[in-house]
């Protein structure tokens, strides 16, 4: 698969319900984002079943049914999150028992006979050998386009290519979370893995946009770590403001196009619930950025 260099997050588009949560979302904003992505040339899309607990799945199924055959994008989804509790609002468990069945639930959500890549959403703990087996397997059956990982170490990576060749790695990168650019990213390039990066924009704190207060509906507003790295971001800001005025883009622009910078990294995951706010990163992808 030959990708764009951004592709589309949904995530907050998963409406409420769940532990994480983006506030109030309108799914007819969600499917006009969507197009408005692929207008511009966007073609993929990311995904996950834990997402509004299979919303999300839908709400880009949906948006990839009603477009025309030839101007539909790549759908990556994930899998090893189980919401089966009681609770809606606890913590999703790790596991990947049962892949064939959420497999099988993802294609009917997305409507789809096929997933393009399919992704281990965390490392869980059963024994990294009988579960990547098993995706190795989905990708010989055809089931599934490419196999790959999310949040996997250097470690667990090697682990998983001595058994069959991981596609890609998603892992978080942005400059607050530059880390994975000194390990598991120059693996993923001496290893002809993909890369493809999430969070960033760190959910919004290197937008230059967020309010100070959320509603409380939004998991941002009561989680510890989100506000830590809020405190953390206003420095980084400061100094992404004069270099997006010399470009004439928004900050996110500028924050997302250090990410695609980096050697290694295929692209990057940019999430939206509204359509004008794919204006505000859309330029990253070709952006020619300087080292200061």
């Amino acid at each position: 698969m030959e990708i764009t260099p951004l592709g589309l997050g949904s995530w907050a588009m998963s409406g409420l319900g769940w532990e994480h949560a983006w506030g109030v979302t309108d799914d007819s904003q969600s499917i006009a984002t969507i197009r408005r992505a692929v207008e511009l040339g966007v073609n993929w899309i990311d995904t996950a079943p834990v997402y509004g607990h299979g919303h999300s799945e839908e709400v880009v199924g949906r948006a990839v049914r009603e477009l025309p055959e030839a101007d539909r994008p790549y759908v990556f989804t994930k899998c090893g999150l189980d919401w089966s509790s009681q609770d809606a609002m606890a913590p999703a468990r790790k596991t990947m028992s049962g892949l064939a069945a959420q497999v099988d639930a993802s294609l009917t959500r997305l409507g789809a006979e096929r997933i393009d890549l399919l992704q281990v959403h965390w490392p869980p703990d059963e024994p990294l050998e009988e579960y990547w087996q098993q995706m190795l397997d989905l990708r010989a059956s055809g089931k599934i386009r490419a196999a790959g990982v999310s949040n996997f170490d250097v470690h667990q990576l090697a682990a998983a290519e001595k058994l069959g060749h991981v596609d890609s790695l998603q892992p978080p990168l942005s400059l607050l979370r530059p880390d994975a650019a000194d390990d598991v990213i120059p693996w993923c390039a001496a290893h002809d893995t993909g890369v493809i990066v999430y969070s960033p924009l760190e959910s919004g704190l290197l937008t230059d946009l967020l309010p100070e207060q959320l509603p409380p509906d939004d998991w941002r507003a009561a989680d510890s770590e989100f506000a830590a790295r809020r405190e953390q971001a206003r420095p980084i800001l400061a100094r992404l403001r004069p270099v997006a005025a010399r470009h004439g883009v928004p900050v996110a622009a500028i924050a997302v196009a250090w990410t695609l910078t980096r050697p290694g990294v295929t692209g990057a995951i940019v999430g939206a619930r509204r359509p004008e706010q794919i204006d505000g990163w859309l330029a990253a992808g070709e952006l020619p950025l300087e080292e200061m």
